[in-house]
């Protein structure tokens, strides 16, 4: 029995459909996430897997349970399934424990214990006026988790959260799911919160399940240009062309090379690949991203030479488990 069965899902939209025969299962304690392109259908496909949109065709069980529409019953969603949307809110000028006492179905225990993990404990007698960007959404989470869901849906939930709050949040969210057992499933188009935190990845392309599997597996081994730009940063390699040839010297009659820049290898010293060109660089943080042209082709390589300067000679080596793209 899946924990989340989704089969079949489609739902018309004005012009095109909004999502096209989707179907995939969800296991109990999983982190799942969905990206895509904005458009692509993400929140449409979790607002219909929690109860709070309406298919077209197809279902969506849970615990081996239909979900029902919003079509279907007075009140949407589910009540063993929080959705926690980018566009959250909070009633004006009450305050916090009022919030949260409205919503809680826990013991007094674990709701203390929940708003340690949240972080709001110390929040509980303010004004929800009061409250920061931050602190509104940790507590608008703890009144979704302190109903005692099974499954939290979080759809788009970085987007409108500086570096220090956004990382908070995903602390918050790890902390609480392995206390309180609770299963998740993320949004995001941003490969950064995704690719370290979820066991499987869904990737929608115009309304379409184009992918699914590991981070690992979809980051390596995508299976279009598409997926792998929502991923990161690569490189298309003809290897037809005579100087990928001694890049890459495997032969194929079709296709093309795909490359991430950390399986680019740049060296100061001849006889390390061949020759090429810095082209420019800039700081990424961790590394610098270089671009380098070897004949007619700039490629993207991950370095941490801040020395390379544009038009310098460096010699280009590439990783052997390169992916070929079909």
């Amino acid at each position: 029995m899946a924990f989340l069965a989704v089969k079949g899902v489609s739902k018309n939209g004005v012009d095109v459909p909004v999502l096209q025969d989707i179907s995939f299962e969800m296991g109990r304690l999983e982190n799942l996430a969905i990206a895509g392109e904005t458009g692509s259908g993400k929140t449409s496909l979790v607002q219909i897997a929690g109860g709070w949109g309406q298919a077209d065709a197809g279902e969506v069980y849970f615990n081996d349970k239909r979900v029902p529409g919003t079509l279907e019953k007075l009140l949407p969603g589910h009540p063993g399934i929080a959705y926690l949307s980018q566009y959250f809110d909070l009633p004006p000028h009450y305050w916090v424990y009022e919030l949260l006492s409205y919503t809680n179905k826990l013991s007094d225990d674990r709701a203390t214990r929940l708003y340690e993990l949240c972080r709001i404990d110390h929040l509980v007698q303010r004004r929800s006026s009061q409250l920061s960007g931050g602190e509104r959404q940790r507590i608008a989470l703890a009144r979704l988790l302190n109903s005692n869901p099974q499954l939290l849906i979080l759809d788009e939930p970085f987007s409108n959260l500086d570096a220090i709050n956004k990382r908070i949040i995903k602390e918050v969210v790890a902390d609480v799911r392995a206390e309180f057992g609770i299963s998740c499933i993320l949004v995001s188009h941003d490969a950064a919160d995704i690719l370290g935190w979820a066991h499987r990845l869904l990737i929608l392309q115009q309304g379409r399940l184009v992918q699914q599997g590991s981070p690992e597996l979809l980051y390596h081994q995508p299976s279009s240009a598409y997926v792998a730009g929502l991923l990161g940063e690569y490189t298309l390699l003809d290897p037809h062309d005579r100087h990928v040839q001694q890049l890459i010297p495997l032969r194929t009659d079709s296709g093309q090379w795909l490359v991430r820049p950390e399986q680019v290898f740049l060296s100061t010293e001849s006889g390390n690949g061949i020759a090429a060109t810095v082209l420019q660089q800039s700081f990424r943080g961790s590394h610098f991203l270089t671009t380098v042209r070897v004949g007619e082709k700039a490629i993207l390589a991950a370095s941490r030479d801040a020395s390379l300067q544009p038009g310098a000679t460096v010699f280009v080596s590439v990783a052997a488990d390169c992916w070929l793209l079909q």
